[in-house]
């Protein structure tokens, strides 16, 4: 008989809840005691979903959850048997999914119920007009649902710079460019979010509420500098899979994707900013699940004025996703070699070079990628320093100068940079780099970038005109 009793699943209280809500779906949390059995499914007239948890009762109120612009309209429950009924009355017939996640540093055994929400919810009515030209899967969260995911959630504070910026005005645009131009798009993927807290420092600071605050920084600059447009990946407290913050950059067509993140470490004495690239490892395997997916196949590559797989053969195909492949690995480089010595500037390095490993939200194909671990958060004086407004405007604007330089030396087609750049203009504030090629020389690259050799010399520190080809030398900002 003490087997037998020892084998039955013990009860489970539901001491917990909270919802997350996304621009695009609502994630419904409840904290348990212990694990649970659980089941979920919908019924229609009216519509609602039905979720039973096996050997469980409910210790809190759903009461207080914010359900506001979400598919939720009310919340019940009941109990029979043992079994806990909650009910969730929609706004709309939809289909959710649930799963179960174990304990982690913050949370004990959770039960998950997400909510894809309906298109007309998606985006709030103050809001359509100022984003009608771009798609709904891209357009930022709204600060009403940002704040309401924020006080759902954990009780620590968020930190106070990660609320949303005061909006700066753009600069009035040339009217002397001709038409058809367009920006250069920056996808920011702030890591994290919502159930993921990322890494938590010795006073609780959270990763996912530091790295939302210099991604809003960051696209108050970008958006502030003509020819250039910023899209939000995740821009409030909730949580998006690796693989849809890729997406979201693709479909938005973007020509860069920064994912910016605070590293974590056992030992508190662990310290410095990283950037990162993809390895050749993760390159090669990426492709590999490219050309073996159909979806893939059908997806774009190149970006904007993209190529599809689909109508191509397996070795032609093979070729064209080598080639944007290889061009994507080589731009994340470049641009994050001078994003690494800018942080450096300012910040204690943990590498003196750029880092590669083979982190899911580098692996796209067709878009230049890279992650900026901005410091250890788990270090006291780098938390510290990650809290702190003026290091992170510092962070947003060395990540922003990198930027700005990378693509003035290598402008896409048809955007207003290229155009600015083909009229002979120059990057005014902004440090830019030259690789010389064969045939250089000192006074042609002075010539081309419009500078004086006196400053290349003094910005190389060069003792003469002898230069060599695959040298890399700075050229100082006009």
């Amino acid at each position: 008989m003490s087997l037998l009793l020892l084998a039955l699943p013990a009860w489970a209280d539901i001491v917990g809840a909270r919802t997350w809500l996304a621009p695009d779906n609502t994630r419904l949390v409840f904290d348990l005691s212990g694990p649970v059995k659980h089941k979920l499914f919908t019924l229609p007239n009216p519509d609602r979903i039905v979720l039973d948890i096996e050997k469980a009762s409910l210790k809190t109120t759903l009461n207080g959850l914010q359900v506001d612009n979400s598919p939720i309209q009310g919340i019940r429950h009941s109990n029979n048997n043992g079994t806990l009924r909650v009910v969730l009355d929609l706004r709309d017939p939809l289909t959710p999914s649930s799963f179960t996640l174990p304990p982690n540093d913050q949370y004990g055994h959770r039960l998950v119920v997400d909510l894809p929400t309906p298109q007309r919810l998606a985006t709030p009515p103050a809001q359509a007009q100022a984003q009608a030209s771009m798609p709904s899967d891209e357009r930022p969260a709204n600060a009403a649902n940002a704040q309401a995911a924020n006080s759902s959630g954990s009780s620590t504070p968020v930190v106070a710079s990660a609320s949303a910026p005061t909006q700066t005005p753009a600069p009035a645009k040339n009217n002397a460019a001709p038409a058809g131009l367009r920006d250069i798009i920056i996808a920011i993927d702030p890591g994290h979010g919502g159930e993921d807290p990322g890494a938590i420092g010795p006073t609780k600071t959270r990763e996912k509420d530091i790295v939302l605050a210099i991604g809003r920084e960051l696209k108050r600059i970008i958006d502030a500098e003509q020819g250039y447009r910023a899209v939000m990946i995740r821009d409030g407290d909730y949580f998006i899979s690796l693989r849809d913050r890729t997406a979201k950059a693709r479909r938005a067509n973007a020509d860069l994707f920064v994912s910016i993140h605070a590293d974590g470490w056992t030992s508190p004495s662990a310290r410095g900013a990283s950037v990162w690239v993809l390895s050749e490892r993760g390159a090669s395997s990426e492709m590999g699940r490219w050309l073996a997916s159909r979806e893939n196949q059908s997806d774009l590559i190149g970006g904007v004025g993209s190529v599809s797989l689909e109508d191509k053969d397996a070795v032609l195909a093979s070729v064209l996703l080598d080639m944007s492949m290889t061009a994507s690995r080589t731009g994340s480089r470049d641009v994050a070699s001078v994003i690494h010595k800018n942080i450096g500037q300012f910040a204690r390095m943990h590498k003196p070079d750029v880092e590669m490993a083979a982190f899911q939200v580098l692996r796209s194909p067709d878009m230049p990628s890279i992650l900026v671990e901005t410091g250890f958060i788990t270090n006291p004086q780098e938390e510290a320093q990650l809290k702190s407004r003026d290091y992170q405007v510092k962070m947003a604007q060395a990540i922003h100068r990198g930027i700005t330089s990378y693509f003035w030396q290598r402008p896409p087609d048809k955007t207003w940079v290229a155009w600015r750049k083909s009229q002979g203009q120059v990057l005014a504030g902004v440090d830019r780099t030259h690789r010389v090629q064969p045939g250089d020389t000192l006074s042609i690259i002075a010539v081309r970038n419009g500078v004086s050799v006196a400053a290349l010399r003094q910005a190389n520190r060069l003792n003469g005109d002898q230069i060599r080809v695959g040298q890399v030398l700075r050229i100082p900002a006009s």
